[in-house]
């Protein structure tokens, strides 16, 4: 287990100086790709306000799914001139090409991303469902209670907000995606915090928890104005869950021989590392459909209930003991 830990310790490290690129790519940057765009928006785009709309589904014979997810013209003249710039190449034997910083993926049901779309929706269900067992399992006075419900929740929202920019690649909705996947992985350094610090004072936890809401808020306006920095943003994610995983790390060494539940929260930040390796490898869409990104949110299912298993387990040891103590004492450990 310490050489797994060592290992998902260093791919965040490694991943943390492995900027992502995706202002522009070889395949939009072709010369053919332009043309094919600029000859197909004059031909097929040249009316305005319904009309151009009209002409995008007769054109490509749009579905009742494109309408509603507000595929315009230009955007058909874009996905049609990717897969003729996708097949130029091919022609070529040169390897496949990115758009925009992403891989040509095959539309399903109005999806620009369906693979990562129903994966999303997946950990959504997932995140529901230990919720509910969370309720159902653990008294509502268990230490830590609201805790739980606090990261469930910021889970639960921010998988909407990834289904809603995987369907539809638009500026707000990539800003709330990435905002949104932030405070996932900030709340969850956020309940290592207090979860180190749930029999300290109620005003010492009020004035931290004050401090991350704030810096949070503030990062949320950083990414709202100017041009997106994906690889600054990308560093903040990886050194807040590298800081969230040293402190769960050193906790499980100081508790392993009281508290034998450890391994779950060990477990889960080890086998979590490893599915983000995922994102390394970067291939092209198997079925133009399943890249390495959506593995990666497929990969993180399963790990969703070993995260709540250990806080059930959790809350209702630490309920047990301040029931036998009628209370915590002062002199209770408090680094457990």
């Amino acid at each position: 287990m310490p050489s797994l830990a060592l290992y998902a310790f260093c791919t965040c490290v490694y991943l943390y100086s492995f900027p992502k690129l995706i202002d522009a790519s070889n395949g939009d940057r072709t010369q053919f790709f332009h043309n094919c765009r600029q000859n197909c928006e004059r031909t097929n785009c040249s009316a305005d306000g319904l009309e151009i709309q009209e002409q995008a589904v007769n054109f490509y014979k749009q579905s009742v799914f494109d309408q509603i997810f507000q595929w315009s013209c230009a955007d058909e003249c874009q996905y049609g001139c990717m897969w003729r710039t996708v097949a130029a190449f091919a022609e070529r034997a040169w390897p496949i090409p990115q758009f925009y910083g992403k891989w040509p993926f095959l539309r399903m049901l109005g999806m620009q991303e369906p693979a990562s779309v129903i994966f999303s929706v997946f950990n959504f269900i997932m995140h529901y469902r230990m919720l509910r067992k969370f309720r159902r399992e653990v008294r509502p006075d268990s230490p830590c209670y609201m805790l739980a419900h606090i990261f469930g929740v910021t889970c639960l929202n921010g998988w909407i907000w990834s289904s809603i920019f995987h369907t539809r690649d638009f500026p707000l909705t990539e800003l709330l995606d990435y905002a949104f996947a932030y405070s996932i992985v900030l709340c969850t350094f956020y309940c290592m915090v207090m979860r180190m610090l749930h029999r300290y004072s109620l005003f010492l936890r009020g004035v931290i928890t004050l401090a991350i809401v704030s810096y949070y808020i503030n990062y949320f306006a950083y990414l709202s104005v100017g041009k997106f920095n994906y690889s600054f943003n990308m560093k903040v994610n990886i050194a807040t869950g590298v800081l969230s995983a040293v402190g769960w790390f050193i906790w499980c060494h100081r508790v392993r021989t009281r508290r034998p539940y450890f391994r779950r929260i060990l477990r889960f930040y080890v086998l979590f590392a490893l599915a983000m390796s995922l994102e390394l490898l970067d291939f092209p869409p198997i079925g133009w459909i399943l890249d390495a990104h959506a593995l990666w949110h497929f990969a993180t299912v399963p790990l969703v209930s070993l995260y709540y298993d250990f806080m059930i387990e959790d809350c209702r040891t630490l309920r047990k003991e301040k029931v036998l103590s009628g209370g915590y004492s002062p002199y209770f450990n408090k680094d457990i």
